[in-house]
């Protein structure tokens, strides 16, 4: 695997040779291979074993302020001529667009520290295999209720990625991606109750057990077996971590350029604003060792940087590559691409405290359906959880909407967990919210 880097390096000249050959002012390139392997087994039984081994070179063109785009897995010279052809063919027919063009070549990165992303796992097929079976039979050796799987599942990638541009900027990432999950169903007389559990990481050595992977599946499914409906009403919601990250995601995309330029944001006058209860600040940090979304660069090359979007709940930055940023007069952020580990920090205590702190109000685990629209800020979204009464779980609860404004709902946190996920590219731990619409869905 030593010699790929140096292969894509070449494959990325060799397409930017080809672009000003060809007639363009500008060119950039990003050349990717990646190969591994998933395997699932349901029931103990092997049910798919696919290894993947995928190679592609995409390429953006410029002439003068016209672009055109072009991708291909067929890395030989005449596979990149071809595709580079077609990109200019493409440029050539598209409008001016005065904003079209590379990042700045100023703010390109040039330190290259090494953030610890690559750690190959070299587990055998049917290692992987024992390692599946054992975590479907954990979960279904939690409890005898527990009478049908949805399976188990491995896998282990590596991808090795070159970007280069016309002004000289080659960047290589190398990284790795494990993960092992498990899902299966309790059943008791007529009510059955799905569920699931996970791990992923770079390093093979950071995952969870299998056992325990398949045990916190079964203990889950288990738990919403006898789950009622709730009478519509208001009250606090405590998010697990799992899904306050989903929060924060329409957060992020409320401050992204093309949200912004496109006037497609809940936030689009909120720069310099309190978004969040005082006390809360998120923090991007995108050179933490081994972490889901480190990189030096983004996307187009420009450096990447520490960089603080809320203070004490005031919105202090937008998330901007070069095309939204030149849209919006200003400048890039080094965010093409997204937000390179987002921390969300706070005074934070134990889930065990939130539920206290709520008293009442619902746990929800489960959200269903994409109801967020970014422009408006409004938010409903099928749930399940538990209800809380007294600061302790009374019982699950299922087939119930949970509504409110993304806005609103920002300033009116009142709590945070101290129990975050180790690897996510967006820390939290539970989120507490008061005052959201609690609704039966109609049946």
């Amino acid at each position: 695997m030593t010699q790929i880097p140096d292969m894509l390096a070449r494959a990325a000249q060799l397409v930017l040779d080809h672009a000003r050959a060809g007639g363009a002012t500008a060119a950039e390139a990003q050349v990717a291979t990646s190969r591994g392997y998933s395997v699932s087994v349901r029931q103990q039984a092997v049910e798919s074993l696919e290894f993947q081994h995928d190679r592609e070179m995409a390429v953006t063109v410029y002439i003068g302020h016209r672009k055109g785009s072009a991708s291909t897995g067929d890395l030989s010279e005449d596979g990149l001529r071809t595709s580079v052809s077609a990109a200019l063919d493409i440029a050539r027919a598209t409008g001016e667009d005065p904003c079209s063009g590379l990042a700045d070549a100023a703010r390109l990165a040039t330190v290259f520290p090494d953030l610890d992303l690559d750690h190959p796992w070299d587990l055998a097929p049917v290692d992987a295999i024992a390692s599946a079976r054992a975590t479907e039979a954990a979960a279904m050796a939690v409890d005898p209720r527990i009478r049908q799987s949805e399976g188990a599942a491995l896998s282990t990638h590596r991808t090795v990625s070159v970007y280069a541009n016309s002004h000289g900027f080659l960047g290589t990432r190398e990284s790795t991606s494990h993960g092992l999950n498990c899902a299966v169903v309790a059943i008791d007389g007529d009510d059955m109750q799905r569920d699931y559990w996970y791990t992923s990481h770079r390093r093979p050595d950071r995952l969870e057990a299998a056992e325990a992977v398949g045990a916190e599946a079964g203990r889950r499914a288990v738990r919403r077996l006898g789950a009622r409906r709730l009478q519509t009403q208001k009250a606090p919601v405590l998010f697990t971590p799992e899904l306050a990250r989903g929060l924060f995601g329409a957060f992020v995309g409320a401050i992204s350029g093309g949200a912004l330029y496109r006037r497609a944001s809940f936030l689009l006058d909120a720069l310099d604003q309190p978004v969040f209860p005082t006390g809360i600040d998120l923090l991007q940090r995108p050179f933490l060792p081994g972490a889901a979304a480190s990189s030096a660069w983004d996307s187009e090359g420009v450096a990447t940087s520490d960089r603080t979007l809320v203070e004490q709940g005031v919105l202090r930055g937008w998330l901007l590559g070069s095309y939204a940023a030149r849209r919006l007069g200003l400048s890039s952020t080094g965010n093409a691409g997204g937000v390179y580990n987002l921390l969300v920090e706070g005074e934070r205590q134990s889930q065990q405290a939130l539920l206290k702190q709520m008293g009442r109000g619902l746990l929800v685990t489960e959200l269903l359906g994409h109801g967020v629209n970014g422009v408006t800020g409004d938010y409903s979204r099928g749930a399940a959880g538990f209800w809380v009464e007294n600061g302790e779980l009374a019982y699950p609860v299922d087939e119930l909407t949970v509504a409110g404004n993304l806005r609103d709902m920002f300033r009116n946190i009142v709590g945070l967990g101290d129990d975050l996920r180790p690897y996510s590219s967006i820390r939290t731990g539970s989120v507490l919210i008061d005052g959201l619409t609690l609704a039966a869905q109609a049946t």
